[in-house]
């Protein structure tokens, strides 16, 4: 590709800390028993409740997948007879309130055999400050670019390439686990949780064409 007059070669990028949109976390429910089917049915009682619980929470609940189920038997270690029955199942709830996510960590928690891990904190996929971030960091190379052609005694004249580096953004997360107990009588204690700030990066490389420079 022919070009016309000197070229300068810029990056620019951004990098901001905004509040997280969404918050996970993992619900995990077991039951252990002698006899395979009591067992099952132990495990589908305790993750039904869950699911009550949860079905009560809307709409500060967007989102809930189940994954993560088994069952296996447990022997013992001179041989293969079963002498028991393991299960679980994990469910991952994804929520929009934020005022409403301690309470409803502790009130799962607070269920028999149940245990919760998370908030993981996140930004929507489709967040309007991801495309703000990509715009800011165009912003900054056609700056930079401006500020060497200047120094030159020049002046920027056209846009050659323009190429998206920048890395993927970094979801931020804090880590907890709750291991329910039993339903003790009071109900749960209150949790306040601290949102944490999501680090939002852009990155560019860009190529512009200047009018000749003053050297003298």
């Amino acid at each position: 590709m022919a070009m016309d007059g000197p070229v300068v070669q810029v990056r620019g990028e951004v990098t901001r800390e905004v509040p997280p949109e969404l918050a996970r976390f993992a619900v995990t429910v077991t039951a252990r028993g002698r006899d395979r089917e009591a067992t099952l049915t132990q495990l589908a009682e305790r993750a039904a409740a869950v699911r009550v619980l949860l079905d009560g929470s809307e709409p500060a609940v967007a989102r809930r997948e189940t994954g993560d189920l088994w069952v296996r038997p447990q022997t013992k270690r001179s041989g293969e007879r079963v002498v028991g029955w393991l299960g679980s199942v994990t469910t991952t709830v994804t929520v929009t309130d934020f005022t409403a996510l301690g309470e409803l960590m502790l009130r799962l928690a607070d269920q028999d055999q149940v245990s919760v891990s998370g908030p993981w904190w996140e930004l929507r996929p489709d967040s309007p400050v991801h495309r703000e971030a990509r715009h800011a960091a165009i912003r900054d190379a056609l700056l930079r670019a401006r500020e060497y052609a200047e120094a030159l005694g020049a002046r920027v004249t056209a846009l050659i390439e323009l190429a998206d580096t920048g890395p993927a953004d970094r979801p931020m997360f804090a880590r907890a686990a709750f291991a329910g107990g039993g339903g003790a009588g009071g109900g749960p204690p209150e949790l306040e949780l601290d949102p944490q700030p999501q680090t939002v990066q852009a990155a560019v490389q860009a190529r512009f064409t200047i009018s000749d420079p003053v050297l003298d």
